[in-house]
């Protein structure tokens, strides 16, 4: 039940803010000082995956409390599993960076999500092959694969400028395989999360009942966020357990430069970089709702623009000056090719559009 019409252009605009808000999500990490890893990523998760989701649902939800008691049980468990299982493949992409460097990373995973995100629910469903058979459907098809192409070539431009800069080249801990396996993994487990929103559509269906309108999809992010924030939160605390960092909460760790660590900064910076990373998710939903015969493609339009922006960001931040004619090549096609998939994706929901009733 979502009686919300159709608005491609201010789905597609929804999409293209969540997006951006992601692709500029860890820019405050930067200016955290005296952290390890594993404490900036709990905090930050617990603002992004825990708190706001509650926050925005408060908010938004008419009557919260009564559309939680007359939500079915069944998706909540379903929900928040599968956000479990999103967590998981988070984890696996920050490990994989480590072994084979960002931008494979990132092109291998982000790459492999948007396929998987996209297809493997209507496929899960059975509604595939009638949904393919629609006005339009060979546009998406096209769509869908020019941005795995986009995407592929952002990660080898991402791989030439690597190469280019020194700062940026292979460190001891480089591991093809090891890192491969990490970046399918997280390929495949990100795309779950796709599967944990589907699963909660009953519970936003109940929202709907109360009023929620376009916000219904938030009440589902309070499961499938919290899955996500269990297992990262527990890997964190695996980490501070073996390197005994439990006190950098309460007051950083020495810091080597001479500027002297702020603790309250380093929660604020932290706070902002979940509220970014929230944002996605907010605004995917105000999209998702939109998007009217292709609703699926929701998945694809948003990564798309996800690896879009997020080379954009680097260009105005002057990261690739430094890099080779070729280099700058590729990421000029690759930005010329994921503009292509965003546009064939968008005629294909409204060609569409045009043929629903």
């Amino acid at each position: 039940m979502n009686p919300i019409p159709a608005n491609l252009p201010l789905g597609v605009l929804m999409h293209a803010v969540g997006a951006f808000s992601a692709a500029t999500c860890y820019a405050p990490q930067k200016r955290v000082k005296a952290w390890s890893w594993q404490t900036y990523w709990i905090t930050q998760a617990a603002f992004c995956w825990f708190l706001l989701p509650i926050v925005g649902a408060l908010l938004t939800i008419p009557d919260l409390a009564a559309v939680l008691r007359e939500a079915p049980r069944g998706p909540m468990l379903q929900a928040f599993l599968l956000g479990a299982a999103y967590g998981v493949g988070g984890t696996a992409f920050g490990i994989s960076i480590r072994y084979i460097g960002y931008s494979l990373t990132y092109a291998i995973a982000v790459g492999l999500s948007s396929v998987l995100g996209t297809l493997i629910p209507p496929i899960v469903k059975g509604t595939l092959g009638a949904t393919l058979g629609q006005p339009g459907s060979s546009w998406i098809v096209i769509g869908i694969s020019v941005g795995a192409l986009g995407i592929f070539l952002t990660g080898l431009a991402g791989r030439l400028k690597e190469t280019d800069l020194a700062a940026q080249q292979r460190t001891g801990e480089f591991s093809l395989a090891k890192g491969l396996l990490l970046s399918l993994l997280a390929g495949v487990l990100s795309a779950v999360y796709g599967f944990a929103l589907e699963a909660g559509e009953p519970i936003a269906d109940v929202a709907t009942r109360f009023g929620a309108g376009v916000f219904r999809g938030n009440v589902v992010y309070i499961f499938a966020n919290s899955g996500a924030f269990l297992t990262t939160a527990a890997y964190c605390l695996w980490l501070h357990a073996r390197n005994r960092t439990w006190g950098e909460f309460r007051r950083p760790a020495p810091s080597p430069s001479p500027e002297r660590p702020r603790l309250a900064l380093n929660y604020l910076l932290a706070a902002v970089t979940g509220l970014l990373w929230y944002g996605q998710f907010f605004f995917y939903n105000l999209g998702h709702v939109r998007m009217g015969t292709y609703k699926f493609t929701s998945w694809a339009v948003h990564m798309i623009m996800l690896v879009l922006f997020s080379n954009l960001v680097g260009v105005v931040f002057r990261e690739w000056r430094r890099c080779r004619r070729l280099t700058l090549a590729v990421l000029r096609a690759a930005l010329l090719v994921l503009v292509g998939a965003v546009l064939l994706l968008t005629y294909g929901n409204y060609l569409g559009g045009l043929a629903a009733p």
